[in-house]
C-alpha cells in the first residue's frame, strides 16, 4: 500500500515514470470495462484514451481522488461511457462477460447452479435493470469492494449491497422459474 501511495504522490508530480506505471496497471482493465459496457472494441479503445485523458486533467486541475484511486478510475471511465451515449453512442448487443456470468451463477444454491446454462444466466442477467448489471459487472466482473462501486456510482454503501442483493435475488427468481 504504501508502493501505491508512492506512485500516486509521483503522478500528482506529472512523473512520466510514474503515469506509465499507472497506466500499464490499469489501461487493460479499464479498456474491458468499457469493452463490456459500448460492445465495441474500436469505441472502447477510445473511450480508454479518453479515460486517461481526464486523468491527467483532473491531476492537474487537483481535482484527483479522495479514497480510492482505482474507484476514482472506474467512476471517470463510467461518466466517459455516460458521456459517449449522451451524445448519441448506439448500444450495441453485448453479452455479460464470462467472469461475471461464473460469478453469479457461484452466488446461487449449488443444487440448482447444475442446471443453468450460461446462455440462461446470459439472458437473466439482460433483464435486470442497468444498474444492478452495473453493480454485478463493477462487483463480479472488475472486482471491485462494495465501497469502491458506491464511489464509482456515486451511491451510497448501503445501496449498493441493496442493489446488488435484489439483483442476486431477481436472478435466483428468474432462474427458478
Amino acid at each position: 500500500m504504501a508502493e501505491d501511495r508512492d506512485l500516486l504522490d509521483r503522478a500528482r508530480d506529472f512523473d512520466p515514470a510514474a503515469l506509465a506505471e499507472i497506466y500499464d496497471a490499469y489501461a487493460q482493465r479499464i479498456y474491458a470495462y468499457l469493452y463490456r459496457r459500448v460492445g465495441s472494441a474500436q469505441i472502447a479503445e477510445d473511450l480508454t484514451g479518453d479515460v486517461f485523458l481526464r486523468m491527467l486533467e483532473a491531476i492537474r486541475a487537483r481535482k484527483a481522488w479522495q479514497l480510492s484511486f482505482k474507484a476514482w478510475l472506474y467512476r471517470i471511465a463510467h461518466n466517459v461511457v455516460v458521456d459517449w451515449y449522451r451524445r448519441g453512442g448506439a448500444r450495441i448487443h453485448q453479452d455479460m462477460d464470462d467472469g461475471v456470468v461464473e460469478a453469479a451463477a457461484r452466488t446461487q444454491d449449488s443444487d440448482n447452479t447444475e442446471a443453468w446454462s450460461r446462455e440462461e444466466l446470459r439472458i437473466a442477467i439482460r433483464d435486470l435493470t442497468e444498474v444492478q448489471q452495473q453493480v454485478l459487472l463493477l462487483r463480479f466482473g472488475e472486482g471491485l469492494k462494495v465501497r469502491e462501486i458506491a464511489e464509482v456510482l456515486d451511491k451510497s454503501v448501503g445501496a449498493i449491497e441493496a442493489l446488488q442483493h435484489r439483483a442476486l435475488s431477481a436472478l435466483k427468481e428468474r432462474l427458478n422459474e
